[in-house]
């Protein structure tokens, strides 16, 4: 079904916007207005691919993702994902650095929290109860200038109906890289609980990546 999802809103993209209620939407302008730009969670979760595209019709969207190995793949993706006042960087230095050139002009980045972050690049903290190696980057770009964090969710509706978008501004993440990856992951669990069954628990969330330490656990 996500994956039906993220076809029709490639390809429909402006129905796709007419097919989302959206709640909570003045805490998104607020944390905008701050003039610090704003950190955007958004799990792989219902139609996740739909947000980046309604907040582009307000400011501009930098959103961090991973290239697929496969190049055909690739294409597509990139293809399907292209749109208006949105730009996709990758995951290495010069996307992060795209990233907080970003923010320093006030727009909106975006970060799939719930992804496996490479070797070295990670911590491990709990995740449902299970150690699962977290991006810290998140904490580490808002407290460079108290930018605003805010989690989103696009829930599937039922078949047709379009999705429901809501918003959660988090409170400002700790500086140690643990302790804001537990509070990350705390936020993703209760987004998740919201529609368990509309996640992408297919994708491996407490793989060992290579270069990384063993988790706690293991040690």
């Amino acid at each position: 079904m996500l994956f039906s999802d993220s076809l029709w809103i490639w390809r429909n993209p402006q129905k796709a916007l007419q097919r989302v209620e959206v709640q909570n939407w003045t805490l998104v302008e607020e944390a905008i207005q701050e003039g610090h730009g704003l950190v955007m969670l958004t799990p792989h979760l219902g139609g996740f691919e739909i947000i980046p595209r309604v907040l582009a019709q307000h400011f501009p969207a930098t959103i961090l993702y991973r290239p697929s190995r496969q190049a055909w793949l690739n294409e597509v993706v990139e293809a399907g994902r292209a749109y208006p006042n949105m730009q996709f960087v990758p995951t290495n230095l010069n996307g992060v650095r795209q990233m907080t050139r970003a923010l320093t002009r006030g727009e909106a980045i975006g970060i799939l929290p719930d992804q496996v972050p490479s070797g070295g690049e990670g911590v491990w903290a709990p995740f449902f109860g299970r150690p699962a190696y977290t991006t810290p980057l998140p904490a580490r770009l808002a407290n460079r200038n108290q930018t605003p964090v805010v989690m989103f969710t696009a829930i599937r509706k039922p078949l047709g109906k379009g999705w429901l978008m809501q918003a959660t501004r988090l409170a400002p993440l700790p500086e140690d890289s643990l302790l804001a990856a537990t509070e990350i992951n705390q936020a993703l669990e209760i987004a998740i609980l919201k529609a368990p069954e509309q996640f992408i628990w297919a994708y491996n969330r407490y793989k060992h990546p290579a270069g990384a330490e063993l988790p706690p656990s293991n040690s």
